[in-house]
């Protein structure tokens, strides 16, 4: 990734101690770049930030109507969810709908990021189960899908329908032919686009309610669903949640691993991805921050902004000792 420009400065005292660099790019409904930062040709894998596009095909197929899912399950189907009871109750009772239970998921176990849903598996000497997974609302989505298409079991294969679904749904939201996928930590292929591409495919999200056709339809409830339920796409105390709720519902932002981010802006008809070179996701939360505040969706004073954005540092005995400041070409 050549050319990556300051995202993020850390600062202690006087000095700049650390600087984390990147790559962003806003798109605007034509699927044209209105600002970018670094490299807009940078190619990456969006990782989790994605999920809504691969949540296209649950409803364009028609499997969503056909099992009757509601918002709060759409929300969790592109959600990196905590693994608090919040979300694994819910997926559990999905599963139950489908008649599945945790081993029909390949997404594989993980303990809960929430600390009581932790804290219980440790008391009762628990493990944890494929839905503590923080994607396991995605593969409910799989599952469900896959159900409605009777495909094999294995649907995280790249040449199973499902993935190939996901795929065509990729290529036609950035508009661009992917030129290869990784596999992501829930086992499922992650397929690369440049940071332009994805941004476009925000902006595509953000525009839907002009279009009429299908995708566009469930690229609305998609994004109805995240903000109406930002809880459910993350959880307390994690970035994606704060922020919405800060953003009072007008924009969907999602997170991904090694530091992407996207933000999604109905009102304004822009995506917006980027891209924090070393993964830092101390750094693409100041960013992403950073940049809601600059597009005029988030108030700079808003108590969760300070969170993210010129967050303080401070020694382990509370004195203050420096902060995390965004890069000053992303405040324009």
């Amino acid at each position: 990734m050549p050319n990556p420009v300051p995202m993020a400065e850390v600062w202690r005292g006087p000095l700049l101690e650390s600087l984390h660099l990147g790559h962003a790019v806003i798109c605007d409904d034509s699927g044209q770049v209105v600002r970018s930062w670094g490299d807009p040709d940078a190619v990456i894998y969006p990782r989790s930030s994605a999920k809504m596009i691969q949540a296209l095909p649950l409803i364009t197929s028609g499997a969503a109507a056909r099992y009757g899912l509601n918002p709060e399950q759409l929300a969790l189907a592109c959600a990196s969810h905590n693994g608090a009871h919040i979300h694994t109750d819910r997926v559990n009772a999905w599963l139950g709908q489908l008649g599945m239970g945790d081993d029909d998921f390949r997404c594989g176990p993980q303990l809960p990021d929430d600390i009581p849903a932790r804290n219980e598996l440790v008391k009762t000497d628990s493990s944890p189960c494929q839905v503590h997974n923080n994607c396991s609302g995605k593969h409910a989505g799989f599952l469900t899908l896959n159900q409605y298409l009777g495909g094999s079991a294995e649907y995280i294969e790249v040449d199973h329908p499902v993935q190939q679904a996901c795929l065509a749904a990729f290529e036609e939201t950035t508009g661009q032919d992917s030129p290869g996928y990784g596999i992501d930590g829930c086992s499922a292929p992650n397929f690369a686009t440049t940071v332009t591409g994805l941004a476009r495919s925000m902006a595509w999200f953000a525009s839907a309610a002009d279009r009429s056709d299908r995708a566009s339809e469930a690229a609305q409830q998609l994004v109805a669903a995240m903000t109406a339920h930002p809880e459910l796409v993350a959880g307390e105390t994690r970035c994606c949640t704060n922020l919405m709720r800060a953003m009072g519902g007008k924009v969907a932002i999602k997170t991904g691993a090694e530091a992407v981010f996207i933000a999604i802006l109905p009102e304004q008809k822009l995506g917006v991805a980027l891209k924090i070179s070393d993964g830092s996701t101390r750094a693409s939360e100041c960013a992403i921050a950073a940049l809601m505040v600059s597009l005029g969706v988030l108030d700079a004073d808003h108590p969760e902004t300070s969170k993210y954005m010129n967050k303080m540092l401070y020694s382990r005995r509370g004195l203050e000792c420096g902060s995390i400041r965004p890069a000053a070409e992303l405040l324009f």
